[in-house]
């Protein structure tokens, strides 16, 4: 299914479906949750298949564009993306560790939509992140100031 919908978004804009994009395409799809570009490169230079560095990077890009892919969180080690076909979720991002939390609120979901009726706007997507401390890192540290004693 998702090689059928980057095919026809690729063809859309005068380009193919090749060989390494397809690879490219595959591995993403067969991460469980989220995943970086750099472990995905390693992954597929490790059995053997051919992509470059900047294809992979270019390939998510294209992925993104197309809405099979998304951009999950910026940390300071990159990007993390996960496949976006099925259900919709948002997420929380400990900034301590790097966890991500992943969540879905019916209440927050009605009130994107009431928001969007109230400013005659018609969403078709969003991102929610939400950025603090999860339970592990509050327990390690003083958030407001530096370690524990």
């Amino acid at each position: 299914m998702q090689q059928n919908i980057f095919r026809k978004f690729l063809e859309d804009r005068g380009r193919r479906l090749t060989k390494q994009r397809n690879a490219i395409l595959q591995k993403a799809f067969s991460c469980k949750g989220h995943f970086d570009p750099e472990s995905l490169y390693l992954e597929m230079r490790q059995k053997g298949m051919k992509a470059s560095r900047a294809s992979v990077y270019r390939t998510l890009n294209l992925l993104c564009e197309c809405g099979l892919v998304g951009k999950v969180s910026k940390t300071e080690h990159g990007t993390i993306y996960e496949h976006t076909l099925g259900s919709h979720h948002d997420h929380m991002v400990c900034i301590g560790c790097g966890k991500i939390i992943e969540f879905y609120s019916e209440s927050l979901e009605k009130l994107q939509d009431e928001l969007c009726r109230e400013q005659d706007f018609e969403g078709k997507s969003h991102i929610l992140e939400i950025r603090g401390y999860c339970r592990h890192c509050r327990m390690g540290k003083n958030v407001l100031g530096g370690e524990s004693s």
